[in-house]
This record gives structure tokens, sequence and C-alpha cells, in this order.
């Protein structure tokens, strides 16, 4: 499987991107220079547009989008993971390879490790088909790396967190906005608020995102895969 696909090679402070719109690969070189950056002054990026790309009839010879984005002044990068053969590293990336190929997606991976969790960032131009609608593939995909890097153990264990083309962070905010027009409107109406169906994953974004309120309560009603939020009122002391 090619490595190269979607971000170009780890260059200090450059990266090449690629996406069905500028937009779009503006935000796949930007999220990689995140990644690679934590911290990055947004502000500090600057992008070179390399071809606007072109929209085939009915999809047939679509050209995507690509774009070259540098930091003048990137802070320290992010170690990579060690990936030697048998660490948890190298086994969430063999596991990773074999599930984009099945699902026809090629793209790269790169891996980082903190003190609290294992990341992969998957890049490339097919990520839809790993995000699947409302990201129910690629939390599939997470729980599944989970499971298998650490069954039959705990020792050493830390938090796998999959990502694509900065999916995570997009919905992320989405989410957090939704929780904040819903505790609204449960304070103006003063009446529970029940959101959209959701996977365990943003149910917890939500509920912690309003833990901090002290006006709602959140808590879950439903079962799986209908299990929902619902955020109330803060009962009156």
């Amino acid at each position: 499987m090619s490595e190269t696909e979607g971000v170009a090679p780890e260059n200090d402070g450059i990266t090449e991107a690629e996406g069905e719109t500028v937009g779009e690969a503006k935000w796949v070189a930007l999220r990689e220079l995140e990644r690679r950056f934590p911290g990055l002054d947004k502000a500090s990026v600057q992008f070179t547009v390399l071809s606007e790309g072109e929209r085939g009839l009915l999809g047939v010879g679509q050209v995507p989008a690509r774009v070259i984005a540098r930091v003048s002044e990137p802070p320290p990068a992010a170690p990579p993971a060690s990936e030697e053969p048998g660490t948890s590293a190298a086994k969430l990336r063999e596991l990773l390879e074999r599930v984009c190929a099945a699902l026809g997606a090629p793209c790269r991976i790169a891996i980082t490790e903190d003190e609290e969790a294992i990341h992969a960032s998957l890049s490339g131009p097919d990520l839809g088909l790993v995000i699947g609608k409302r990201g129910h593939t690629i939390d599939a995909v997470q729980y599944l790396a989970n499971a298998v890097l650490w069954r039959g153990s705990d020792e050493g264990r830390k938090e796998v967190v999959v990502d694509a083309a900065g999916y995570r962070e997009r919905r992320r905010e989405a989410l957090e906005g939704l929780a904040e027009r819903a505790a609204s409107d449960a304070v103006q109406a003063q009446r529970p608020v029940a959101l959209e169906p959701m996977t365990a994953v943003e149910r917890k974004i939500v509920h912690v995102h309003l833990a901090e309120r002290q006006d709602v309560v959140t808590s879950s009603d439903g079962t799986e895969p209908n299990r929902r939020v619902v955020v109330s009122p803060a009962p009156s002391e």
C-alpha cells in the first residue's frame, strides 16, 4: 500500500495535500501540520494552490485540487511512535493498512504516541469510505483497533485514536455547537431537548462539553443504535 497519497513526505514545516476542492485540500494540509506540530498557530500557515481541480462529467475524469502548505516558524514536531516489529504502533499500522485496503481506500498513515494515547492519522483522496456516514465506520475501526491491540492484556494499555482527514476535530466542533444550541433551548423553554442518535464516542463529547455548565444536566436515553443525549434544565435548588 502506498504511503504517499494525499499528503507529501514530512519535510520540515511543509506538506502537500489534495481534496475534491481547494478548501478541502487546505483542510487536509492544515490537519496534517497540526498533527505534526501540536500547538500550531494557524495564522503562520501559508498556502500555495497547485491545482484548483476539475469535476468530471458524472464524476468521471475528476482531477483533485492540490495545495502546498508552509509554516513560517513551526513549533517542535510531535515525535513519531516507535514502529519496531511487535510494538503497538506497528500492529496498529498493519491493522489499518488491511482495513483501508479492504475498504478500497488506500491512504497514508502517520502514527504518533504520547503518555495517554496512540494516534493514527489517515490522509488520502478517498477517506469518505473510511469515515462512513456520521463517522460510524471510523468509530468501528477505532473500536476494533483498541480491541485488537490490547486483546488479552491491559499492561501498558493506552487509548487508540484513529482519525481521517481531520474528521474528528470537525465533528467535535459540530457536536459542541449542537450541544450549546440544545442547552440554550432547554434553558429557555425549561424542558428537556433530545439530540439526534449518536455513537458512544459522540455522546461522550456532548456530555463532557456540557459538564461545566451549571444550568443544564445531560443523560442518555434509548438503546443502540438509536441511543441519544437528552439535555435538561438543571433542577432548581
